[in-house]
């Protein structure tokens, strides 16, 4: 059961953050030819996205394999089995939410490749979602790991 939930909440992530959300600011765009694209932004665009989703990915793995658990906790629900550890190290070492960092960048390499502002307006609504879920994350974080978190605040911004 466990692996099954660990599954969905990759799956569940996955189409989310790189599935669901450049569709939506593709459709928020009014469904724009994806190419041909200027040579410059698709080449920004996509080294944009794959440093994004690079971190992410490394992000997952850390967390997978230091942390003991899964990234998918949506509103203070899990999704999937949580970290049983606070992770200092690793890309946790650039902020304290590099996957959603990772993600950022990733979408902001999206809004490179579409150059629409309603693609940036999709992307601004998302952000503001995210940090919801930021702030309720911190709040699980300050009850699960107490002084150890609060110290590790203290020392990494947020992005």
């Amino acid at each position: 059961m466990k692996l099954l939930r660990e599954i969905i909440g990759y799956v569940l992530g996955g189409v989310l953050f790189v599935g669901l959300i450049p569709t939506l600011m593709w459709l928020a765009s009014g469904m724009p030819d994806l190419l041909p694209v200027d040579a410059a932004r698709g080449i920004i665009a996509v080294v944009v996205m794959l440093a994004g989703l690079a971190l992410s990915i490394w992000t997952i793995i850390y967390m997978k394999r230091r942390g003991k658990g899964n990234p998918m906790d949506a509103f203070g629900h899990e999704v999937a089995p949580r970290t049983c550890h606070l992770m200092i190290d690793g890309p946790y070492r650039l902020n304290r939410n590099p996957m959603l960092t990772g993600t950022f960048v990733y979408l902001i390499g999206a809004l490179v490749w579409l150059w629409h502002w309603q693609a940036l307006l999709v992307f601004a609504i998302f952000v503001a979602i995210m940090m919801v879920q930021v702030f309720s994350e911190e709040r699980r974080l300050r009850r699960d790991f107490g002084k150890e978190y609060e110290d590790f605040c203290k020392i990494r911004r947020r992005f």
